[in-house]
């Protein structure tokens, strides 16, 4: 049964009795991709997909009136459609339930909108107060966007070494030859209609916080009543005779992932380390360059953070793709002809001919710049911050990669860690904390690789771990592996095993212990997976 109302289209879309308390039901109204929750005696509706890259939330998790999405672990309310656990930026379309006669019918109007953007202000003449956030990545605009949400009324400046405004880095890595439009997380109009002024090509060269000032690289200055750092990490560079060459290139920015797709194709390429970043560019060039080449220190790739039967799985995938690997190794020496690179020798001695050089051995937080201030810095150069995302320092918040925090599944012990997802939870509390509003950081870590076309993902904390037990298997590729320290698991890894990673965040989010004993035993019925 359809009705319809102005620019309203209603439709029964299941019976009372179809759906139970803590159940929920795909449903389409009108083309709309809808998802329909009943909590409580409570139907509610919200839209189907998620606003991060538009994954099924029905193959999601639901705990409450939450629900995670199974591919990145986005979290989104049921009754309000509002985002409450990153990665994306925007909250989900809520429509209109009502049951009647034992049957229950929702409202969509004509818009078919995938995403809604919460409610934000812009700024206000004559508020003179201003808020520098310095960093164009994902901790500084989602601390940006909480605060004009808050009602923030005064002047906000974003300022980046960037030539870009603010990208999903995420996505350089995987897709190199990417339209800038695809990559950008908001438009400028956006930026600009909401008052974010964002400088770009600007780099802060020191910061001085007793006069609350910056100092650029160009010689200018800024006054600012709060400041964000957010700046993130720097590419560790290669140390070797020759990796000043020319083709050694590091991917930092869209201008470097660009380059390396260019100078790549048809080429031989050469990629020194077995990071995720190296594994998923050697994963995009396997058909582009005419031989790729991974040069990794360990046996196998991310042999330290997911364990040696998942790192020899994704060598022999990349293997497949005839992605050439020298492991237990290193570069001794690149050798070049006119300023470029010609060849790579290796620590054993052998020499491999290539056009190019791509380095991904780890990253250094962004905190030189910061080194003639009082603020806090641990010895692996993060600024350290507490569970507001406060430095030492008042008025001075710090987010992302460059910080050092409190993780509460760790015992609130401080951690440094770059996933893109803890950085936009940084950044909303740092924003909430400049408002005096005190909430404290409370998330679990969350990432994902892409490999062609396969996704791994991983929740939790797992340094330290000393032992993994996998269901299913890296032979099939399909497994999920649970990583143990002191009898308990403590992360979670898997491949085409959805949603088991988003369940098991979604139990170490509510502090549920689970014990090596449940992980081992044949029984998962405690994961309540479909």
């Amino acid at each position: 049964m359809e009705t319809k109302q102005c620019d309203e289209i209603t439709e029964m879309v299941c019976l009372e009795s179809d759906l139970q308390d803590g159940q929920m039901k795909a449903v389409e109204v009108d083309q709309n991709k809808i998802l329909l929750v009943r909590n409580n005696g409570e139907f509610t509706a919200v839209g189907g997909l998620c606003s991060h890259y538009g994954a099924p939330l029905i193959k999601g998790t639901l705990v409450g009136d939450r629900v995670r999405c199974p591919f990145h672990g986005a979290c989104f309310n049921t009754k309000t459609g509002d985002i409450e656990e990153f990665p994306g930026l925007d909250c989900l379309p809520k429509y209109k339930v009502k049951v009647e006669g034992g049957k229950v019918y929702v409202t969509t109007d004509k818009k078919k909108l995938k995403k809604r953007v919460k409610k934000m202000s812009g700024r206000v003449p004559g508020v003179t107060h201003t808020v520098v956030l310095i960093g164009g990545g994902p901790a500084s605009l989602q601390c940006a966007e909480t605060l004009r949400q808050n009602d923030y009324e005064g002047r906000i400046i974003m300022v980046t070494k960037d030539e870009q405004l603010p990208l999903d880095k995420t996505k350089l890595s995987k897709a190199m030859n990417i339209e800038i439009e695809k990559v950008l997380l908001r438009q400028n109009d956006f930026l600009q209609e909401h008052g974010i002024d964002v400088w770009t090509k600007k780099e802060v060269k020191s910061v001085d916080t007793k006069a609350k000032t910056l100092t650029f690289d160009d010689g200018t200055d800024q006054h600012y009543d709060q400041l964000l750092i957010a700046t993130g990490g720097r590419a560790r560079p290669l140390q070797c005779p020759g990796a000043e060459l020319e083709n050694v290139k590091l991917l930092e920015s869209y201008k470097d992932a660009k380059e390396i797709h260019q100078m790549s194709a048809g080429n031989k390429a050469i990629i020194v380390g077995t990071s995720f970043i190296g594994m998923e560019v050697a994963a995009y060039l396997s058909d582009k360059a005419a031989s790729v080449t991974v040069i990794g220190s360990s046996k196998f790739p991310f042999q330290s953070s997911l364990g040696p039967d998942i790192g020899k799985m994704t060598m022999q995938m990349l293997e497949e793709k005839n992605v050439k690997f020298y492991t237990s190794n290193g570069v001794a020496e690149i050798r070049g002809e006119n300023g470029k690179v010609k060849e790579v020798v290796l620590k054993n001695g052998e020499v491999l001919p290539a056009d190019i050089v791509i380095v991904g051995i780890g990253v250094i937080p962004n905190s030189n710049f910061l080194k003639e201030t009082s603020l806090e810095i641990d010895s692996r150069n993060a600024v350290v911050v507490d569970k507001f995302m406060k430095t030492n320092i008042p008025d001075v918040f710090a987010a992302g990669d460059v910080v050092s925090f409190p993780l509460p599944l760790v015992g609130h012990k401080r951690v440094n860690i770059g996933h893109w997802q803890l950085a936009q939870a940084h950044g909303r509390i740092a924003g909430l904390s400049m408002l005096n509003q005190q909430v404290v950081i409370n998330t679990v870590p969350y990432f994902w690789t892409m490999l062609l076309g396969k996704s791994i993902r991983y929740t939790g904390y797992g340094e330290g771990y000393t032992d993994i037990v996998f269901k299913g298997s890296t032979e099939e590729r399909k497994f999920l592996a649970f990583y143990i320290k002191d009898e308990e698991v403590v992360a979670a890894a898997s491949l085409n095993f959805d949603p088991a990673v988003a369940r098991l965040a979604d139990m170490l989010m509510m502090g549920e212990r689970i014990t090596k004993a449940q992980a081992q035993s044949d029984d998962l019925s405690w994961l309540q997976l479909p």
